[in-house]
């Protein structure tokens, strides 16, 4: 009698463990988990990603400090975060001048001197990788109600 109590028991808890494993993966095949930024794979990827011409000008060195200036300025944006903060409301836009911009000006503080060729071939090798895990989306188009070069008229 013990035994087929005990049979009866372990039966019970793998029936259970099946139900929460088969619970668990429907919802990850329904809703897969946040892409997860890897500061390292990051920087690996954009020094075997960033076009020739640039690498040939930069050491590895200066271009982990571009990623930290980037990571920097992402951080200023509001548009990083560890998981346990709230995502900033709305759409957030980065890339480009302002982004440039700022790693030029943060350089030229710690003393280091890049072109904006450079900055920008970085940042936008950077920007590739995040698309690629699916961090952030296509680059963004005008807003609803907006043509090309700013409101439609009425």
């Amino acid at each position: 009698m013990a035994l087929l109590t005990a049979l009866v028991v372990i039966g019970v808890a793998c029936g259970i463990a099946a139900w929460f494993v088969i619970r668990e993966a429907g919802r990850l095949a329904m809703e897969p988990p946040p892409p997860v930024f890897d500061p390292e794979e990051a920087y690996e990827w954009v020094v075997e990603h960033v076009p020739d011409v640039v690498a040939a000008t930069l050491t590895p060195d200066d271009v982990r400090r571009i990623l930290d200036f980037q990571l920097e300025y992402f951080r200023r944006k509001g548009v990083t975060g560890n998981g346990s903060s709230a995502n900033p409301p709305g759409d957030v836009v980065v890339g480009g001048a302002e982004t440039v911009d700022y790693i030029l000006e943060r350089a030229r503080v710690t003393g280091e001197a890049y072109l904006p060729e450079q900055v920008h071939a970085v940042i936008e090798t950077q920007l590739a990788y995040l698309r690629a895990i699916g961090a952030i989306g296509p680059p963004a188009g005008p807003a609803p109600g907006e043509g090309p070069t700013g409101p439609r008229p009425a």
